[in-house]
C-alpha cells in the first residue's frame, strides 16, 4: 500500500516531468531528496497509473513523459486547480465565445474534487476576471451558475425570485439542466407550484439557493429545444410559423438561435418558428432574409400580408 508521503512525492515527480522535456535520474533524485532508486520505483508508479514515462540511455538521456493513447488522471496542485477554475468560470460566465456550456460542464467536474480550502480562492480570484465584446449579453454571476449546475447534478430543489407583472415571487423548483444560447442562460426546471416545466433566464433571478430536500428525475422535454421553442416564441402574444424556401443551414446562419427555431423539411425547405409582439414585425423580418416563403399560421398572417403588401405597392406608386 502507497503512503501518503508516498504519493505526494510521486505527483511531485509527475510535475516535474511534466515542467521539462527531459530529467536525469541524479536530477530527479536531488530534487525529491530520495535515491536514484526510489526515483526507479516512482517511475514504476507513474507507468502503472497510465502516464507514458519514457527512458533514455546515454548522453542528453534521463526520463521524458510521452503523449499516450489514453488520458491518464488528471493531477493538479493548488495554483493549477485555482487557475483552471477562475478560467472555466470565466468560460462559463460569457468570456468566451461559444464555450460557456463545456466550460460549466468541465467546472462541476472539477468542483467534485477542489478542496474546500481552495473554493475562497477561487471565488475572489473570479472577482477579477471580466470581459468585453459580449455583444451586450447580460451578466451572469458565475457563482449562482455553479449553485444550479450543482443542484441539477445532485438532483435537490433550487428556490430564488423572479419577476413576474412587475412583482418578484419566490419560485421553487426542480432543476434539470442550463441551457446556454448565444446571448443568455437559461435553467429548465419542473416549477413545483405550478406543476409544469418553465424556463428561466438566469441573470433575472436573484437569490438562488439550493435547498436539501432531492427529487427524482421526471420524464423531461429535450432541454435544449424546449429552451429555445420557449425563447424563441412562447414568451411572446404572436406565434408564427413559416415555410422559408432555403436550405434550413442557410436560414439558420441568418437567423439567432435565440430569435427562431428552424426546422429542416428537405434539401431546399426548411420550418420556421418565430414569435413577436407583433405580426407585421415578424413578416417584415421572414422577407428581409431574402428568400420565397408561405405563411402558415396563425390565419391572421395572411391577412397582414396583403396588408403589408398593399402597403409598399402604394409607397412605390408614391414615389414614382
Amino acid at each position: 500500500m502507497t503512503d501518503r508521503g508516498t504519493t505526494e512525492r510521486v505527483l511531485a515527480l509527475l510535475g516535474l516531468l511534466q515542467r521539462r522535456r527531459v530529467c536525469t535520474g541524479p536530477e530527479l533524485a536531488e530534487r525529491l531528496g530520495v535515491t536514484a532508486r526510489t526515483v526507479r520505483r516512482d517511475v514504476d508508479r507513474l507507468r502503472a497509473l497510465g502516464y507514458p514515462v519514457h527512458a533514455s540511455q546515454g548522453v542528453g538521456g534521463g526520463y521524458q513523459l510521452g503523449a499516450g493513447q489514453d488520458l491518464p488522471p488528471l493531477v493538479l496542485d493548488d495554483e493549477e486547480a485555482i487557475a483552471t477554475a477562475v478560467a472555466l468560470l470565466a468560460g462559463a460566465g460569457g468570456a468566451v465565445a461559444g464555450a460557456g456550456d463545456a466550460a460549466l460542464r468541465a467546472l462541476t467536474k472539477l468542483d467534485r474534487v477542489l478542496p474546500a480550502r481552495l473554493r475562497h480562492e477561487v471565488r475572489a480570484l473570479a472577482g477579477s476576471v471580466e470581459s468585453f465584446g459580449d455583444g451586450g449579453r447580460p451578466l451572469v454571476d458565475p457563482a449562482v451558475l455553479m449553485t444550479l449546475a450543482r443542484a441539477c447534478r445532485d438532483q435537490v430543489e433550487a428556490a430564488f425570485g423572479y419577476p413576474s407583472s412587475g412583482t418578484v415571487n419566490e419560485r421553487r423548483v426542480e432543476p434539470y439542466r442550463l441551457v446556454a444560447s448565444d446571448r443568455r442562460w437559461y435553467l429548465l426546471a419542473y416549477d413545483l407550484d405550478r406543476t409544469d416545466w418553465r424556463t428561466f433566464r438566469v441573470d433575472r433571478m436573484s437569490g438562488v439557493a439550493a435547498r436539501t430536500a432531492r427529487f427524482r428525475p421526471r420524464e423531461a422535454p429535450d432541454a435544449a429545444t424546449y429552451v429555445q421553442e420557449s425563447v424563441a416564441s412562447r414568451v411572446y402574444r404572436h406565434q408564427a410559423r413559416f415555410v422559408v424556401h432555403a436550405p434550413a443551414a442557410t436560414v439558420r446562419e441568418q437567423i439567432p438561435a435565440s430569435a427562431a427555431l428552424v426546422r429542416e423539411r428537405d434539401a431546399d425547405s426548411c420550418e420556421v418558428l418565430s414569435g413577436a409582439a407583433s405580426l407585421d414585425f415578424v413578416l417584415l423580418h421572414m422577407a428581409l432574409l431574402g428568400h420565397d416563403f408561405e405563411a402558415v399560421n396563425p390565419p391572421e398572417l395572411r391577412e397582414r400580408c396583403q396588408v403589408l403588401a398593399a402597403r409598399l405597392r402604394a409607397a412605390g406608386s408614391a414615389l414614382a
